[in-house]
């Protein structure tokens, strides 16, 4: 079964003679386990793609589909959005956006609280996270204290905090050297395998394209599929 499945998705800004279709309608389907790759050059879509896809900045046209619940069907929608983002989608930005003033744990178990998880549940569930991803000796360390590939580590575990069945990653690797930008890549394979997330990652790095398991390549808003030969195997359970 798909995690994610769109279906004629398009996004178009402005009306009438003004109008700019940036995204043409796209149909795209992820499963679990399945690490994606979204390439193009700057202003091609991806971004709206995956801003689409949360409903973020609703589609013009079309059908999204995550976890088996239709978010959208060309028109409004009486799922509670913002509930089922939080449940259900982790995302991770270039700029990690940690809160200055807490600490890693307390950023990571910040997440699980506003999903009404309580404070000694949500405690454990973060240093757990963290301890996943193998930053857990930083729990008690303020973003400023932590170097650039922690805070991204400490992102990616605010994101998963949730147990999210899809994640969403714009250029979580671009202001990273190429050996934190492996680590990250290589986390990001691991949370896909291991806890059978969906992964969707908009990136410009191509170091790290052979990670992915699906590369898509968006260029004036039409999307196609990048043919590198045999799939990476994904048969691992849950």
């Amino acid at each position: 079964m798909s995690v994610v499945a769109i279906h004629g998705v398009s996004q178009t800004f402005g009306h009438g003679e003004l109008a700019v279709q940036a995204l043409k309608p796209t149909s795209l389907s992820v499963e679990a386990g399945e690490l994606v790759a979204l390439l193009g050059p700057s202003g091609s879509g991806k971004s709206t793609l995956l801003l689409a896809i949360s409903l973020i900045q609703p589609p013009t046209t079309g059908q999204i589909i995550i976890d088996g619940q239709t978010l959208y069907d060309g028109g409004p929608t009486r799922v509670d959005v913002r509930a089922f983002r939080r449940r259900k989608i982790g995302f991770i930005f270039q700029q990690h956006n940690l809160i200055p003033f807490l600490t890693a744990l307390e950023n990571v178990a910040l997440m699980l609280q506003l999903n009404g998880v309580g404070r000694r549940e949500s405690t454990r569930r973060a240093r757990d996270v963290l301890a996943y991803l193998e930053i857990g000796h930083r729990a008690a360390s303020l973003p400023a204290r932590l170097s650039g590939g922690e805070q991204q580590r400490v992102a990616i575990a605010r994101a998963l905090a949730n147990e999210p069945a899809l994640i969403l990653a714009d250029e979580p690797t671009a202001a990273l050297d190429t050996e934190r930008g492996s680590k990250v890549m290589a986390m990001l394979r691991r949370i896909a395998r291991e806890r059978r997330s969906a992964v969707i990652a908009v990136t410009h790095d191509h170091r790290m394209i052979e990670g992915f398991d699906t590369v898509y390549h968006l260029e004036d808003g039409r999307l196609a599929r990048v043919d590198r030969g045999t799939p990476t195997d994904r048969s691992a359970p849950r």
